[in-house]
């Protein structure tokens, strides 16, 4: 038997011919096919080391790998869109613009807050002023409020136009308006200064006049200031100032937030869609926290406890809803057809001689205030407020005296509001028939006669309840405030069909565009030295036409 040959260490190479042949009958390890050696890897498979790795096959790096130049790419590209969409965020909090939009936002809101809350405090010294002065000398009424009521009328037709009357019905007219001068007729900061004193002056003379009117007309007037022509500087379209001062006044004179709110919502943009939202929530905001840094946290009427059960309350919400409709809608019509002339003689001589015909309705303002022990002077605030706290009755004939004097101040058209004489005639209403219902619920029933015919009187039957909840602090009654001004709404709805200050606000609006119509029709005057010798006398241009609605409102979109 022959001998094996001794096994060598260094394995045979094999010819190529059996290298290709084992190569291609065995199975690829992978999917990727690997290029045919090259010479330069030949000695590499001739001693048997591996040949290096490829950088495709090279495993996906881990965490704890170095970075590659690839992902140090990526990941600034990443780092460059990151700060890309950051900035895009970051501008608005960064650009001195919008924060300068925003202070003269806010300060002008703060502004109007602080006009409203001393014309509150003033309001209550003066009327202190006449309880006091009356109280000891009743006859000086006499004097007093004919020559107080001549005086308002000479001064507000001689040098400030636009503060007759309540100053809701000129808000609401200037918000319709798309020309600016027509605005600057009824919205001015000389304006709402001059109504702030005229209106105290109202109330010295035991007018009943209410400063909540004005607050609104204040509160248009402040933020209006803010609109401006260029569109780099336009914080808010003026008919959105508006609305939003409107609601801060209301807020900042009743201490009722959601008041104001829904006054700017309700009233204000009663026939156009609601657009003003952020720029009146800022408004209100601050007017309101204005007033309660200066005033605290107070309710117009305190806090009462009254409340309604059910099925006893129904019918106590039916008869002032019914009655306080009734009522609140036949003296719209009337307070609408005084506006409009008063008949005979009585209408020419308060058309031809004002002044003595606003002293006439002193002297009536001064005799039922005698008649009725001095309640109905002002704005009836201290005897509604009285008669929740069950302190003091209100007479039986209050409310048709109430009317009365309210009357007298609006045939007048002396500067002051009729918001919160409206609130004092509805708790007299409330009382007459807390007479006529079996029950103790006296309280409860006055509160429900102020929304009855406030609400019939404005036709905002969800502001009305709003801020009547907000004055008394009771949510108790809640669900009767709200039946009782839908009740009272829809009574007066059917007896006037248009509200109150819309039905004013038209008047005010021609008034203000004739105006403006005639002072650009008034030449110019000459320069000086062209009147000279032998110097042509100048021809006035025509004036073209003021321009229509479409062309205004084509203009405040080019603003």
């Amino acid at each position: 038997m022959a001998a094996k040959p001794p096994m060598s260490t260094a394995p045979d190479p094999a010819p190529p011919a059996q290298l290709d042949a084992a190569t291609a009958a065995a199975p690829p390890a992978e999917t990727r096919v690997s290029p045919a050696p090259q010479a330069s890897d030949r000695p590499a498979l001739e001693t048997g080391e591996s040949p290096p790795p490829d950088a495709s096959d090279s495993p996906t790096p881990e965490a704890g790998d170095p970075p590659t130049a690839a992902g140090i790419a990526a990941r600034g590209r990443a780092f460059a869109r990151l700060l890309r969409g950051g900035r895009r965020y970051a501008l608005p909090w960064l650009s001195l613009r919008r924060w300068r939009v925003r202070l003269l936002l806010v300060g002008a809101a703060l502004l109007a807050g602080l006009i409203a809350i001393a014309f509150a405090i003033g309001a209550e010294l003066a009327i202190a002023t006449h309880a006091a002065l009356i109280h000891e000398r009743p006859w000086l009424t006499l004097l007093i409020a004919p020559a107080g009521f001549a005086a308002l009328a000479w001064v507000s037709r001689r040098f400030f136009h636009g503060t007759e009357g309540s100053g809701i019905p000129q808000a609401i007219a200037a918000s319709m308006s798309d020309d600016g001068q027509v605005r600057r007729q009824l919205l001015s900061l000389r304006i709402a200064l001059a109504k702030v004193f005229l209106t105290l002056g109202g109330l010295l003379s035991g007018a009943s006049v209410g400063r909540e009117g004005p607050s609104v007309q204040i509160g248009a007037s402040v933020m209006h200031l803010l609109a401006s022509r260029k569109r780099h500087r336009r914080i808010a379209s003026s008919r959105d100032l508006i609305v939003a001062g409107s609601g801060a006044g209301i807020a900042a004179a009743f201490n009722t937030p959601l008041g104001g709110i829904m006054f700017a919502i309700e009233e204000m943009c009663r026939y156009r869609a609601f657009q003003a939202n952020s720029t009146t929530l800022t408004a209100v905001i601050f007017a309101g926290l204005m007033s309660l840094a200066v005033l605290g946290n107070y309710t117009y009427f305190g806090r009462t406890l009254a409340s309604l059960g059910w099925p006893d309350g129904v019918w106590p919400v039916l008869a002032c809803g019914v009655a306080g409709g009734l009522l609140g809608g036949i003296f719209t019509r009337v307070l609408v057809a005084s506006s409009r002339g008063l008949p005979g003689r009585l209408g020419r001589i308060a058309e031809g001689q004002p002044v003595a015909f606003a002293a006439m309705c002193g002297l009536l303002t001064a005799l039922i205030g005698l008649a009725s022990g001095g309640v109905t002077y002002g704005t009836g605030y201290a005897e509604s407020k009285a008669a929740l706290e069950g302190s003091a009755a209100l007479p039986v004939a209050f409310t048709l005296m109430k009317l009365a004097v309210i009357w007298l101040v609006f045939a007048s058209k002396i500067p002051g509001g009729i918001f919160a004489p409206a609130l004092a005639v509805g708790a007299g209403l409330g009382s007459d028939l807390a007479l006529l219902l079996p029950g103790e619920q006296d309280a409860a029933i006055l509160v429900l006669g102020m929304v009855a015919f406030l609400a019939a009187m404005t036709q905002t039957p969800i502001t009305s309840f709003v801020i009547v909840m907000e004055m008394t602090a009771n949510h108790q009654m809640l669900l009767p405030l709200m039946a009782t001004a839908v009740v009272a709404h829809g009574v007066a709805r059917s007896v006037a069909p248009v509200p109150l200050y819309h039905a004013l606000s038209h008047p005010w609006l021609r008034r203000a565009e004739k105006r403006v119509h005639e002072k650009r029709q008034r030449p110019a005057p000459p320069p000086e030295g062209a009147q000279g010798a032998g110097a042509p006398k100048p021809t006035a241009e025509p004036t073209p036409a003021p321009p229509s609605s479409a062309d205004a409102g084509a203009a405040d979109q080019r603003l």
